[in-house]
């Protein structure tokens, strides 16, 4: 399916308009399957009330947008509320800055999914490496989502680094294996930065944040997806069944996840933690003193943690989990633009059951750190028997 619905994107810029429907074709990946998306639109063309959901990194939190308005998933929202006014449009935007979508398959349970969404936009084509780890924890954010008793749809859309960088090619493999449909700014915008058309900054408010044209552009080309499919939008009796969800393309570990931090997840063992308010996760076992110990009882065949990074008072952590590798957590972070969640794998390929996870901090630090202060965030497991 091509797209034959191709209006302006962009009003009072010097792009001509054949520029803008060559974009425009460009920015789609693949149309997938359509069957869900046709079910929520038949939704919505009934009045009834429908859940447009986004999550993501900071582009989808909507760094560097204006207003609130202006941000790529609200613009997405404005859609539906201007195409369907008889319909109810609800709109959660569960978007959290520096994270992927390891943290967002274990978030989805908390932050996405009670909200019962119909459709879901997933963004995390900068904060995630292309590569195969990152593809398997969007594999499982997709199966969580997909597997809903309400059988939403779901599409990816691929933003991009300075350099036209993302994790396109592993991300779009599993959105081609679902069925996805994928719309990619990278492809759409950046032959015309290669070209000398339009320049970096045309769209883009740093080196990975779009500006409010970036989120407009963002917008549209989801926006046109939906625009095709509603064209063609078959009669309520006439719409096909919704088929089931294929097997897992790398794995399934991450359908199943478990993100606990201080206040839903209490440790066996604590020595010298104290619990502290932190963003973006709320309570969070911090210390301050060398040879402060936290211990969990924790199931599931992978065990991971998110703790801050900042440059600051920030030390080491070295975490283990029962007899596997230790592994060294550093809080020191060599940057001046803030801090932000670094989520780091402890052990994987574990055997089904319960397991003890260890965090002790050390003497060790980074030579130009003030101190050795901690902050761990959450801990999260993935794999079957370890998910809420």
């Amino acid at each position: 399916m091509e797209l034959t619905l191709l209006p302006l994107l962009v009003f009072g810029t010097t792009v001509h308009a054949q520029d803008e429907a060559a974009m425009a074709a460009r920015s789609l990946v693949s149309m997938g399957d359509v069957t869900r998306l046709q079910h929520v639109l038949a939704k919505a063309r009934r009045g009834e009330e429908v859940v447009v959901a986004v999550i993501g990194g900071s582009i989808t939190g909507g760094a560097m947008a204006s207003t609130e308005e202006n941000r790529w998933g609200n613009l997405v929202a404005k859609w539906w509320r201007d195409t369907f006014p008889q319909a109810t449009i609800k709109f959660v935007n569960a978007g959290i800055g520096a994270t992927g979508s390891n943290l967002g398959a274990g978030r989805a349970s908390l932050e996405l999914l009670p909200h019962h969404p119909d459709l879901v936009v997933a963004e995390f084509g900068v904060n995630d490496g292309n590569t195969e780890e990152s593809a398997e924890t969007l594999e499982g954010l997709t199966r969580q989502v997909l597997k809903q008793p309400n059988q939403p749809a779901m599409m990816l859309l691929f933003t991009m680094a300075q350099g036209g960088t993302n994790a396109q090619e592993w991300h779009g493999k599993v959105g081609g294996h679902y069925g996805l449909p994928m719309v990619s700014f990278r492809d759409a915008l950046w032959p015309e930065i290669e070209a000398g058309r339009m320049r970096w900054e045309d769209v883009e408010a740093d080196m990975v944040h779009p500006n409010d044209r970036g989120h407009a552009y963002c917008a549209a080309f989801v926006n046109l997806v939906l625009a095709e499919v509603l064209a063609k939008l078959p009669a309520d009796a006439d719409l096909a069944p919704i088929p089931p969800v294929p097997p897992p393309l790398i794995s399934d570990a991450y359908e199943f996840t478990s993100f606990g931090n201080a206040e839903r997840l209490q440790p066996t063992t604590n020595q010298g933690w104290s619990i502290v308010e932190m963003w973006p996760f709320g309570k969070t076992w911090e210390a301050t003193e060398v040879g402060s110990v936290l211990e969990f009882d924790v199931t599931g065949t992978t065990v991971a943690v998110a703790f801050w990074r900042i440059k600051g008072d920030m030390g080491w952590v070295q975490a283990q989990v029962d007899d596997t590798e230790p592994v060294m957590l550093e809080g020191w972070f060599d940057q001046d633009w803030g801090g932000y969640s670094n989520y780091q794998v402890i052990a994987r390929n574990l055997a089904p059951g319960q397991h003890r996870l260890r965090l002790e901090l050390l003497e060790g630090k980074a030579p130009e750190s003030t101190g050795h202060r901690f902050d761990l965030q959450v801990v999260m497991t993935a794999g079957r028997g370890g998910g809420q």
